[in-house]
């Protein structure tokens, strides 16, 4: 009975609490799809991830799908809505005469101040669109690119970026969406040219750097979120705080995939041939590259190992005989 008291006191205390952020919420964006409410932000997160647990059971007897023409309209379809972002949020902030260093949120109808809650509106939808990048890997039965970080980073991306639309459209909220906007038009660049098959990618040797700037991305807006805070920017303090932290998981997490993916491996590396460097350049840790076959296997490497193993095996038998 005292557990179930406690357990109701703690959801009407939530409920209260809830309700009275309401009212210091954004006015201008309560409207918009989505905005009214978090309750279709969990039920799309929730249904995400119970496809991460059913998505796996239902392809596991059947073969994998190619999707190779959906994976190229998918990707540079994320290439134009990136740029669109980023371009809106830049043109409007510089409109607005927006500074780098401390910038509040203004909450009234200025049309450069709507521009920006209407780009940072369209990035939390991206989040929500990104999504699809897991789906195609279950459904082609790539499930070693579903990892941790990869689930992680999409599923917290979206849901938190509701509470920043819905609180703080604007004002220092734009520094980080235009710089990662930006990013991910590089990204998906890279995703769309790797789907368009071997001739292309043969060129793509430049996925490592992607990493590598998505991380300077995350050393970047920690150090302007503190710089935020020790200019006693007129911006919600607890926000700035969970960014940092927010951050910091996301360079441990990178740091970990990119030790593991690049540096860990590079002794094998030099051994591989040329043809092998390309199916490494173009296999994806986070997102669409194509570069397993139908049937999940690695398309480079096994042949070049198995001729080395019967070679060994024939020096042996020659020995044993002049022996």
């Amino acid at each position: 009975v005292v557990t179930m008291e406690i357990v109701t006191h703690l959801i009407n205390d939530t409920i209260e609490f809830y309700k009275w952020t309401l009212t210091i919420a954004d006015k201008r964006v309560e409207k918009w799809p989505l905005m009214d409410n978090p309750l279709p932000t969990l039920a799309i997160s929730t249904s995400y991830l119970l496809f991460l647990w059913l998505g796996p059971k239902y392809m596991k007897n059947r073969e994998p799908f190619q999707l190779r023409k959906t994976l190229i309209v998918y990707n540079f379809s994320m290439v134009f809505l990136n740029f669109f972002i980023f371009k809106e949020l830049f043109m409007a902030a510089r409109a607005a005469q927006y500074s780098y260093i401390c910038q509040p949120v203004n909450y009234s109808d200025d049309p450069n101040e709507v521009r920006v809650a209407g780009a940072l509106w369209w990035y939390f939808i991206s989040k929500g669109i990104e999504y699809l990048d897991t789906v195609f890997f279950i459904l082609r039965k790539k499930f070693n690119q579903v990892t941790f970080l990869h689930v992680y980073h999409h599923c917290t991306m979206f849901t938190l970026w509701w509470i920043g639309i819905k609180w703080v459209a604007g004002g220092q909220s734009f520094f980080g969406a235009h710089m990662n906007a930006l990013i991910h038009v590089l990204m998906y660049l890279y995703y769309g040219l790797a789907s368009c098959g071997p001739k292309i990618q043969k060129y793509l040797w430049w996925k490592k750097y992607l990493t590598i700037i998505q991380m300077v991305q995350f050393h970047v807006t920690i150090g302007h979120t503190a710089l935020s805070l020790y200019v006693n920017c007129d911006f919600p303090h607890w926000m700035h705080y969970s960014l940092i932290c927010y951050a910091i998981t996301f360079i441990v997490l990178f740091g970990n995939f990119y030790y593991q993916t690049y540096r860990r491996q590079q002794p094998s590396r030099r051994d591989m041939s040329s043809s092998s460097k390309v199916g490494k350049a173009v296999s994806n840790g986070n997102l669409n590259g194509l570069s397993r076959a139908a049937n999940g296997a690695p398309l480079m490497g096994n042949k070049e190992e198995k001729p080395q193993e019967n070679s060994g095996r024939r020096k042996r038998k020659g020995r044993a005989k002049r022996d």
